[in-house]
């Protein structure tokens, strides 16, 4: 049997389904973690995979946030799911049960705990040398401890404390069946998932930089909840007891450091921002933890694959050698269950239309509507203010004030369409101030027809006119009037196109590139003389938006030279 966990950092990613993935692991179980899916938003290439049989816990309070599911090849299938650890969740008798001490928890705060779908639990049954016994899989996604707000930090070591209760507690049931029914049931359990916290410093890229990092109380919990190393001089009993002289420890074991000790720089997680999977810079925040016994007796195997991309961490896996025994029938948490995927789908006009209403549609009707739609709604959409033979009429004032109201929307929307529309580089034009002073205003004869005209044109224009018309008598007032028009006319159309050709040649791009302003030029790095990247503060604070120039390099430890160099500087607000 082989078993794999991996924070996929959402399962919506995978836009041609996720067998494909599940396949390349040739695993029975696969437990993944921040799906970032809601149950409205899954689909179904990815609920219902052939072969398998998956299990799916949802944010309630968020969407695209958190979430897990587990995958269970058909021969696998388990015979007990759940969702959640509190046991509020369940919807049916099928439960694994086993909830452990839960006073310390006010009933707010269960519901809290579970409301992210941060868990899902399966039981299955597998072949030992001993015969049939059990093995409950707990696939979790960990709270992160948000630095800005002290109230995660609480929520995280709640539910730490909550998963430690309830994996201790059905790991007991077991004992306490094998002891007082005298059958092979001893239980087993498996812990599996993102924990979001790093055990030690060898787990810890560059845990000097980390303040106080074994006094963490999340590490403090993740101390308490694994087993101390075996010494020599202690005994163990086939139940994974640990006899010492001084007991301290948990019941579970990290699979991983249980076949890989001493290993270093075997990360499962890398920041995306700094590109720091290039370097190795990371953290190992992912776990496959399990009883002792099972542990020293089963596991065959445990290890990490970096190799595998696709997330900003990467997948592990542990090998038992064990054969699973297959559930006749999927658990009621399957998403093979759920309405949305077994072709009896309820469409929406069900949660409109009476039952009884279905027999008095009308079979003579024209207009036929697609096949897929039943007769209550073929009726509501060809006439949806039918209710049998009686059709309700509109009120002669309705249809006048409908007819008022039809005729001011029409007559507002030609007023619209009649404006004319400007163009862009009138909101950039500087206002256009006339080569000559403004003329004085000139009072001919009232009577005469060009008074208006002469009155609004250039002194200069008219001064032009006037000495025309004395020199050449055969031209007449009239005329000259109209020469003087239409050359004020001429003028302000070639101001008002002058600024459009201007464009059209060129000399405006530099003031485009005045109001529209790129980044500014890069510097190079001290270190590595290359260009730098630009950054931009995202945290609440004095510099909040406020941008940077750093190295381009990806980060890395001090030591390597590859990595990313401490250059820093900021931009000057001018620039």
């Amino acid at each position: 049997m082989k078993i794999v966990t991996w924070n996929i950092n959402g399962i919506r990613t995978f836009k041609s389904g996720i067998k494909k993935i599940l396949d390349s692991f040739e695993a029975d179980i696969i437990c993944v973690q921040e799906t970032k899916v809601t149950r409205d938003l899954l689909e179904e290439n990815t609920a219902i995979v052939d072969g398998y049989n998956s299990y799916f816990s949802f944010s309630r309070g968020r969407c695209g946030y958190s979430g897990v599911a587990t995958y269970c090849k058909d021969s696998a299938t388990p015979f007990l799911a759940e969702e959640g650890l509190t046991g509020l969740l369940i919807t049916h008798e099928e439960a694994v049960g086993c909830y452990g001490d839960q006073l310390e928890f006010s009933s707010e705060e269960l519901l809290a705990l579970d409301n992210e779908g941060r868990a899902v639990i399966t039981q299955h049954h597998f072949t030992g040398a001993d015969g049939p016994q059990k093995l409950t899989v707990i696939n979790v996604y960990c709270p992160r401890a948000d630095p800005d707000k002290p109230e995660r930090k609480q929520y995280k070591l709640q539910f730490y404390k909550l998963l430690q209760s309830r994996a201790e507690a059905i790991l007991r049931s077991g004992r306490f069946m094998f002891f007082f029914i005298n059958a092979s049931l001893f239980s087993h359990v498996i812990v599996l998932g993102d924990v979001n916290t790093s055990h030690r410093p060898i787990d810890h890229c560059d845990p000097d930089d980390v303040d106080n990092f074994e006094d963490n109380p999340a590490r403090k919990w993740l101390g308490h909840f694994l087993s101390a190393a075996i010494e020599k001089g202690d005994t163990e009993d086939e139940f994974g007891n640990i006899s010492q002289k001084s007991a301290s420890g948990g019941k579970f074991v990290d699979s991983f450091r249980h076949f890989h000790p001493k290993r270093s720089d075997a990360f499962t997680c890398w920041s995306t921002m700094t590109g720091a999977r290039q370097t190795n810079y990371g953290t190992r925040i992912d776990y496959i933890f399990s009883n002792r016994f099972l542990v020293e007796n089963v596991f065959s195997g445990a290890d990490i694959m970096p190799e595998v991309e696709g997330s900003d961490h990467c997948p592990v896996w542990a090998q038992l050698s064990c054969t699973l025994l297959p559930s006749p029938k999927f658990p009621p948490l399957c998403t093979r269950h759920m309405p949305e995927f077994t072709g009896r789908q309820q469409k929406l006009s069900r949660f409109f239309v009476k039952v009884s209403e279905k027999q008095n549609v009308s079979k003579g009707s024209k207009e036929s509507l697609p096949g897929s739609q039943e007769a209550g709604e073929i009726r509501e959409n060809l006439n949806p203010v039918v209710q049998g033979n009686n059709t309700i009429k509109k009120r002669p004032a309705d249809k006048e004030a409908e007819t008022n109201a039809h005729k001011a929307k029409k007559s507002k929307l030609t007023k619209t369409e009649s404006k004319p529309k400007g163009n862009l580089l009138a909101f950039f034009k500087p206002k256009q101030t006339p080569l000559n002073p403004p003329s004085p205003k000139l009072n001919p004869d009232p009577g005469s027809e060009s008074s208006g005209c002469l009155t609004n044109a250039k002194l200069t224009d008219y001064t032009h006119c006037n000495s025309t018309q004395t020199k050449n008598s055969d031209v007449p007032t009239d005329t000259c009037v109209s020469m003087v028009t239409e050359t004020k006319n001429q003028d302000q159309q070639d101001k008002e196109t002058a600024p459009v050709e201007m464009c059209r040649k060129g000399p405006c791009s530099s003031f485009w590139k005045e109001v529209l302003r790129g980044p500014p030029q890069p510097p190079l790095c001290k270190s590595h003389n290359e260009p730098c990247v630009l950054r931009i503060v995202k945290k609440a604070g004095p510099n909040l938006s406020r941008q940077f120039f750093v190295c381009a390099r990806p980060q890395g430890h001090a030591s390597n030279p590859q990595a990313r160099c401490n250059f820093f500087a900021w931009v000057d607000k001018g620039k």
